[in-house]
């Protein structure tokens, strides 16, 4: 009966004993691609949080303490530059700030394709 277990400071026994063999792999470009569902349909009625951040600012707890009325935030951004727009806290896109009947709204200026895996 052989003994496989390697003793320590002794590397254990190559399976392949030093031999080299040729692999044969599927070509993967014949895979058709999978069609959308015709149920898509079942949501587009499902609700989603979108987001536009303005910018952003670090404080310490003192300093958000000592925050009053008419208090002015200096945030991260330069007046003029382009606003993130979040869905569900994941950024699409970006805009520029514009006004609709007294009212803030984003024209949006950049889709964004998410990677692979985000």
């Amino acid at each position: 009966m052989e003994n496989n277990v390697a003793s320590a400071g002794t590397p254990p026994p190559d399976p392949l004993d030093g031999q080299t063999y040729d692999m044969m792999l599927d070509d993967f470009d014949d895979i058709p691609e999978q069609p959308i569902p015709n149920n898509l349909g079942m949501l587009m009625d499902v609700n989603m949080q979108l987001t536009v951040e303005l910018g952003r600012a670090k404080m310490s707890v003192k300093q958000v303490l000592e925050l009053q009325q008419g208090a002015v935030l200096e945030l991260d951004r330069i007046a003029g530059d382009a606003v993130d727009i979040y869905v569900n806290d994941h950024l699409i896109g970006k805009g520029d700030v514009v006004v609709v009947d007294d009212k803030f709204g984003v024209r949006i200026t950049e889709l964004i394709v998410p990677k692979p895996g985000d």
